[in-house]
């Protein structure tokens, strides 16, 4: 027994500041109870807190279809609750054993409690994870190669979970429920060595402690609980240089990433290859980095691959766009998600410069938005010119091509390309298209996603 619960109430104790702590006082809280040691634990140390704290209590044990036995778990746990008088909710998950079933189990268990919290109009949901499951799951993630991010483990709130056990180590748990006389069911699941945490909790935690004494899981949970803290800072500053250098969907400024700390272009570089929906593992964050030191290309996913070329480091699809319908543009502001920019259409010219804009005439409304399609052409006092070839001389990206905004008329005609044609704010295309009674209009584009386009900023 840990030296600092003796009895149930320095553990009641101990939990009441947890919750404190966690901001769930005055709050309606769902307890996940299965009926082991540790939910047990939960459920009888957060009813003796409850009236303290003003802690609205209502219990949610879950059926995985996992063990024949499972079912009479969810009988001694709705009996529990009626004891105490608290609301009691079950759900059947009906899972089936074989590959991923931890991970299977742990999202289906979540959205479940998820659920049963929203309908039951509480603010939390409380699981009993403990020290013991902190440290189980750190040195799960360090063998398996964890970055700082893996090794903050698990989090004593996230969202609407929150976990005030973490400080507690198993024994104090078994401790509490022994001064209380309280009965818990015990899942032979946890005893299947098939299993990596169940070799962790029965193999490498007793010979650590062992080795470094009781302390040393204390010592492992208030690790992963600053790894945490620090994984928080440099995912913030992470986000704010991702906005900063972002030039375009899915491409960054190649020196400013390269100025970045390592933790913090790592996670950048995690980013970006999340904005194509890719896996960021340490393997390919690895081959990322070396990419962008060398300026040379890697392939990053099937099909995908990053490159650094043009003073920008982006993520080239090779798979074929979808081809997208002419969308009308409306009088005002029209946010445009494939390019990340804002396009409007106004009477009068804007009152802000914060992206670029042009004058056009034309009697020929309404205006649509739309990409690049084969063939297009523009018109203008140097003559008629391929846009493939105009794209080209400007220097625009391969991949940025099909996401640069074109506006048409309703016949058709372009009257501009955002950002690279025509180049000034009073365009040729409008002058050419004029007529003695065209509604003179002023169309403007800026950035919505905190980083801008390319092709805006060299318009400015």
């Amino acid at each position: 027994m840990s030296r600092g619960t003796k009895s149930p109430h320095v553990f009641v104790e101990r939990l009441a500041q947890a919750y404190l702590r966690l901001g769930a006082n005055n709050r309606g809280v769902l307890l996940a109870v299965s009926g082991g040691a540790d939910s047990t634990a939960l459920g009888l140390g957060s009813v003796r807190s409850a009236a303290r704290l003003r802690l609205r209590l209502e219990v949610a044990c879950l059926n995985h279809g996992l063990r024949p036995d499972a079912q009479s778990e969810v009988n001694h746990v709705r009996e529990l609750a009626k004891e105490y008088g608290l609301a009691f909710h079950s759900r059947s998950l009906a899972l089936s054993g074989g590959a991923g079933i931890e991970a299977r189990a742990r999202e289906a268990r979540y959205e479940a409690l998820e659920s049963i919290r929203s309908e039951a109009q509480l603010d939390l949901v409380a699981t009993a994870h403990t020290a013991s499951d902190q440290a189980e799951t750190l040195l799960m993630r360090l063998a398996r190669g964890a970055t700082a991010r893996g090794a903050a483990a698990i989090l004593e709130r996230r969202g609407r979970i929150i976990r005030p056990m973490l400080g507690f180590a198993r024994q104090e748990v078994e401790s509490f429920l022994a001064s209380l006389g309280a009965s818990f069911a015990s899942d032979p699941m946890n005893e299947d060595r098939s299993f990596f945490r169940t070799r962790i909790r029965r193999e490498v935690l007793p010979a650590l402690v062992s080795a470094a004494g009781e302390g040393s899981l204390q010592a492992l949970a208030r690790f992963a609980r600053l790894q945490a803290e620090d994984a928080a800072l440099l995912d913030g500053l992470a986000e704010q240089a991702y906005q900063r250098l972002r030039v375009g969907p899915a491409s960054l400024d190649a020196t400013g990433v390269r100025a970045l700390l390592p933790p913090v272009r790592r996670r950048v570089l995690a980013r970006l290859l999340g904005e194509l929906q890719l896996e960021a593992d340490s393997a390919t964050l690895d081959k990322a980095m070396s990419a962008l030191a060398s300026g040379r290309g890697t392939p990053v996913a099937r099909r995908c691959s990053l490159r650094t070329e043009s003073g920008v480091v982006r993520v080239v699809s090779q798979q074929r766009q979808r081809v997208e319908p002419p969308v009308e543009l409306k009088e005002g502001w029209n946010e445009d998600p494939i390019s990340g920019l804002r396009i409007a259409v106004l009477g009068k010219p804007p009152s802000r410069s914060s992206g670029c804009w042009m004058e056009v005439q034309t009697a020929s409304l309404p205006m649509f938005l739309r990409r690049r399609s084969p063939g297009d052409c523009l018109f203008g006092s140097s003559g008629r010119r391929k846009l493939q070839d105009v794209l080209v001389d400007r220097g625009v990206q391969s991949e940025l091509r099909d996401v640069i905004p074109v506006i048409c008329d309703a016949g058709g005609k372009i009257l501009w390309v955002v950002g690279v044609w025509p180049r000034r704010p009073a365009g040729e295309a409008g002058s050419k298209q004029s007529t003695p009674s065209a509604q003179r209009w002023y169309l403007s584009a800026e950035s919505f996603t905190g980083g801008g386009g390319a092709w805006i900023r060299s318009s400015l």
